[in-house]
């Protein structure tokens, strides 16, 4: 969770900040043009004989962006940008079944950002005649497909209906002392002098100010505003051997005060440093290794977020397949899919947990549906799906978990992903057991991970002695066949130490998660790239 999309057009979103509108929206020249073209679209928008649209949604979203990045002591990014993103979706047919197959079917285009409101209704009107004229192309092609599937079982309805809901949240501005963390990047970045083997070594900050408007033609209208501030510390060195060695420390956070202070960021950066420096001494692991493992809170969040968060969403599948959802819990509804003591709620309506606000929080989801609690996992039993507008079997309407890009129309995603045990243990406890679970295996030493890569392999692992409870830093693993089976047969405790972890992609979340303890698992040694070392020692840059 700590590895980071070192992007200018990085797009971050968390909880409002400081309104620069009325409350009522009545004043706000966005919703205006909004909605003066969402009047025309109702009543003019056909095209000769053909069809009508039956529903009509309008998003923007306003993007204020700063970006900063400094390497090796000096600033090498400096830049803020502006840009509104105008989503059209134009849905032809009916409830029951209409052209929408995928998710990309909207129309998109940059509209103007300054508050012209004749300007934006010309965009909005250009995207409307487009988005129109492909619903009415692909209506009539996914008819023809469908005819194939005529004597299938019978499907869901392909849109379902929601209550009017108005929502007009507080628009949001940045507020960020750049100047001082301009030169908070360049102190930090600076310290690599310390360390002359690394390869590289950055500090990066980015600041996003998102402005969210959706209009559709039912009536609601929703409007919020976001800002969120990531700060990330990087580097890269080489073992003796021409291993490659990454690292990354870093957070997202709902407001400045939540940003580290200058001599935060240096104990962040000097921890990095020395795990840099221990891994390029770290004896290489073993070629195979089966036994427990105790993952820390930290990994623990990506692979719940991969094996389960991802597995738990109503996403539709295509026409034909007769799965209830994709993925690999398309067929488990009502089946244990985790141990019995654990239990999974997704809670968008969470602000935040020990005084850190949550990304996953929102009153109203982005096809405008209110935001509610679901128990998606109960005693280790599977009994529900997060679903936005788009039914699937079993689950015919949206319970507030449609999560749109600025791009692409909603689709589920997870918000507040909550993971807790009914029988969660203390630090001692869980400890304990993991060494008995060693010693019960015949192990001279098991393993613990503290942190992963983006595809589940461990970057700081652990080897801890049952002797006398040492550890031992190791590296170039990977696990093997670490799936769904295995958190569902070989996870044996949950620790009390939950953490909250907040990820940006593919939409802002919170996993909260705890410690986990496996009884067994497989790790084996990586067939990691080594490359060969600089033939020539760096240049000297004592007192430059």
């Amino acid at each position: 969770m700590r590895r980071f999309i070192r992007s200018i057009c990085l797009t971050v979103l968390i909880v409002a900040a400081t309104g620069l509108f009325a409350q009522s929206g009545a004043d706000d020249p966005v919703l205006k043009a909004m909605q003066a073209e969402m009047e025309r679209s109702k009543t003019k928008l056909q095209l000769d004989q053909q069809k009508k649209p039956y529903y009509i949604e309008y998003a923007i979203t306003d993007q204020d962006e700063y970006a900063a990045d400094a390497v090796f002591g000096a600033l090498q990014t400096d830049l803020r940008s502006r840009a509104r993103i105008l989503r059209v979706l134009v849905r032809v047919g009916d409830y029951k079944q209409d052209d929408v197959v995928g998710q990309n079917e909207s129309a998109v285009q940059l509209a103007p950002f300054e508050n012209d409101v004749p300007a934006i209704r010309l965009a909005i009107w250009l995207a409307t005649d487009a988005a129109y004229k492909r619903a009415l192309e692909q209506f009539t092609e996914k008819q023809a497909a469908l005819k194939q599937f005529e004597n299938s079982d019978p499907q869901p309805d392909d849109f379902a209906h929601a209550p009017v809901v108005n929502n007009i949240g507080t628009l949001a501005k940045m507020q960020l002392d750049t100047a001082t963390w301009k030169k908070n990047l360049e102190t930090v970045s600076a310290m690599y002098r310390t360390d002359p083997k690394l390869d590289s070594f950055a500090v990066v900050l980015r600041a996003t100010v998102t402005n969210k408007y959706f209009l559709n033609s039912e009536g609601s209208t929703t409007r919020n505003g976001s800002v969120t501030y990531l700060y990330n510390i990087e580097g890269s060195t080489q073992a003796p051997d021409g291993m490659r060695l990454d690292r990354s420390a870093g957070k997202v956070v709902a407001a400045p005060a939540e940003l580290p202070t200058l001599d935060g960021l240096k104990d962040d950066a000097k921890t990095l440093m020395g795990t840099l420096a221990a891994l390029r001494e770290a004896p290489i692991v073993e070629e195979q290794y089966r036994g427990p493992v105790l993952i820390a809170p930290d990994a623990a969040s990506d692979l719940l977020k991969s094996l389960v968060g991802d597995n738990v969403l109503g996403r539709r599948p295509q026409p034909g397949d007769n799965a209830r959802v994709m993925g690999p819990f398309a067929n488990e509804f009502k089946s244990r899919v985790l141990p019995d003591f654990v239990t999974v709620v997704d809670d968008p309506t969470k602000v935040s947990l020990g005084g850190h606000t949550l990304l996953g929080h929102y009153d109203v989801d982005d096809e405008a549906v209110k935001a509610t609690p679901v128990t998606v996992i109960s005693q280790g039993k599977l009994v529900s799906y997060l679903t936005d507008r788009t039914p699937v079997r079993d689950f015919p309407s949206s319970n507030g978990h449609g999560r749109s890009s600025p791009v692409t129309s909603a689709r589920p995603g997870i918000a507040n992903f909550f993971v807790t045990s009914s029988e969660p243990l203390d630090k001692d406890k869980l400890k304990a057991k993991f060494i008995e679970l060693c010693k019960a295996h015949d192990q001279k030493y098991c393993y613990r991970v503290e942190t992963l890569s983006p595809r589940l392999a461990p970057r700081l692992l652990y080897r801890v002695y049952v002797s006398d409870g040492h550890e031992e830093l190791v590296r170039g693993a990977r696990f093997d066949q670490l799936d769904t089976r295995a958190i569902r047969s070989d996870l044996v405790a949950l620790g009390n130490d939950e953490e909250a972890f907040n990820t940006i992609t593919p939409s802002p979340a919170s996993i909260v998660v705890p410690s986990m303890l496996f009884d067994e698992l497989d790790i084996k040694r990586a067939n990691a790239a080594k490359e060969k070392l600089p033939d020539y020692p760096p240049p000297d840059l004592k007192g430059n």
